[in-house]
């Protein structure tokens, strides 16, 4: 019993410490959101644009990502295996460990450390330290499962195993480098081999970190939080074999009319457009699960949450796969509309989907309640509405960025200069820090949520000692 509770202190930690960086991740997104409009705000040399976007980057994808990715995926493998983590004393000096990772990555990118690769900023010392960590991991998770008491491999499981894998391969094979002093490295690729590596890497760190681990946690939430059985574990199943195997060859649809030989391009835009079924397999399973009893949506406040959420990755996985094939590239390749595609997944898909996971294990760990579900519900809407407004002026800012910058006059020349195309995204880059802010205070309502939760539980774990 003793080593059971140790492993929901840890749990509980990745998710406190994945909150806090997410906190640190969004307010540096919206610095620089402001800075896109009011370039005064750059202040050199830490708190410029350069420097700071990698830090949001990184500090939500590894620090609120991945953190809530090690948490919960301890607590699913622990209750789909039937058995405490094999070493749970490990899982503690791991949660330690990340955090000062994290932090070390942070201050390193803010003094202007960095590789210069999307995702993979961090120079080799660090990369170390995430190798580290996740061998961590891995050796846990893998560990619990052979010695698992349940028989059965539900498919969250198979999700999670996926993720270990694949970040594990892309990761150390995008990094390879050679050191130059410990805060200096040069990558083993050059050019076009780079630029391919890099994105085999890139777009698959989005496939593995923002989708895999996060489709374990709608498989095991959604049924446990609505009582209702997942629609088919079968078609779970058949979407996961799918997915893994078309997911690896699809990072070239970022090279589209580049160097890059046409036929790496047009693999690529293949397997992405086949990527559409299995993504649509969990969207199905998703709504015919809840379909057996709709009335889940108004009755349950968690509902609307894994709802939407897989129906933004829905929508994710139709818009991605359409904006690879080159007649829809050449007009949105390097505009806006990229992040407000991002974005539609990560403050969509991925921060719904976790945060309803959390509002579901915070009160198990405590055996309370959560302390307001009006609270929770204000969260839901003003979260929606966020990224809504988020995604879709950038959707608008990139359309109209492609049509300006591809607009020539009779003669050939360019219609518009670069300045005149750069006012016009004024008015929409304000729109989006506002989209922002509306974003964040829904965030600040759902850590007020899970803070009182937490007290409540101590309080009521107090009061009966």
């Amino acid at each position: 019993m003793h080593d059971y509770q140790y492993d929901h202190q840890t749990v509980k930690g990745f998710i406190v410490s994945s909150i806090f960086w997410g906190v640190v991740g969004i307010v540096v997104g919206l610095w620089i959101s402001i800075q896109m409009w009011k370039p005064e705000l750059n202040i050199p040399p830490y708190f410029t644009f350069g420097r700071m976007r990698v830090v949001h980057t990184n500090g939500l994808a590894i620090g609120l990502g991945i953190g809530a990715i090690f948490g919960i995926s301890y607590y699913i493998v622990m209750r789909l295996a039937r058995r405490p983590l094999l070493f749970p004393k490990l899982a503690r000096f791991h949660l330690y460990l990340f955090n000062a990772a994290v932090a070390l990555a942070a201050l390193s990118l803010f003094a202007g450390m960095n590789q210069t690769l999307e995702y993979a900023e961090l120079e080799w010392p660090l990369d170390i330290g995430v190798v580290i960590l996740w061998v961590m991991f891995a050796v846990n998770v893998f560990g619990t499962i052979i010695k698992r008491k349940e028989e059965q491999m539900y498919i969250s499981l198979w999700y999670i195993i996926a993720t270990v894998i694949a970040v594990a391969i892309l990761y150390i094979v995008n990094n390879l480098a050679v050191p130059a002093g410990m805060t200096k490295s040069y990558p083993v690729f050059a050019g076009v081999n780079s630029a391919n590596v890099q994105w085999w890497y890139g777009h698959n760190a989005v496939g593995f970190i923002f989708t895999t681990p996060i489709l374990a946690m709608f498989y095991y939430f959604l049924p446990k939080s609505t009582g209702l059985p997942i629609y088919s574990h079968r078609l779970s199943i058949v979407a996961f074999w799918s997915l893994v195997f078309a997911y690896l060859w699809t990072g070239a649809h970022h090279l589209v009319y580049t160097p890059l030989p046409d036929w790496i391009q047009t693999l690529a835009i293949v397997f992405t457009l086949f990527l559409i079924a299995p993504s649509w397999g969990s969207v199905v399973n998703g709504y015919y699960t809840v379909g057996s009893d709709w009335s889940k949506m108004q009755t349950n406040y968690l509902t609307k949450f894994f709802i939407m959420g897989i129906t933004f990755y829905g929508l994710q996985t139709v818009q991605g796969p359409t904006q690879a094939i080159r007649v829809v590239s050449q007009l949105i390749h390097y505009t806006d509309w990229v992040p407000g595609h991002v974005h539609m997944g990560t403050m969509g898909w991925v921060t719904m989907t976790t945060a309803a996971s959390i509002y579901h294990i915070i009160p198990k760990i405590y055996n309370t309640e959560i302390y307001s579900i009006k609270v929770a519900n204000t969260h839901f809407w003003l979260v929606l509405i966020g990224q809504l407004m988020f995604s879709i002026t950038m959707w608008i800012t990139g359309i109209q960025q492609g049509a300006l910058w591809k607009a020539t006059n009779a003669d050939g020349s360019l219609k518009y200069t670069f300045m005149e195309g750069l006012a016009k995204n004024y008015p929409f880059w304000q729109l989006r820090t506002v989209a922002g802010v509306i974003f964040t205070v829904g965030m600040l309502f759902f850590i007020y949520n899970i803070y009182m939760t937490i007290r409540k539980g101590r309080a009521l774990a107090a009061s009966q000692a």
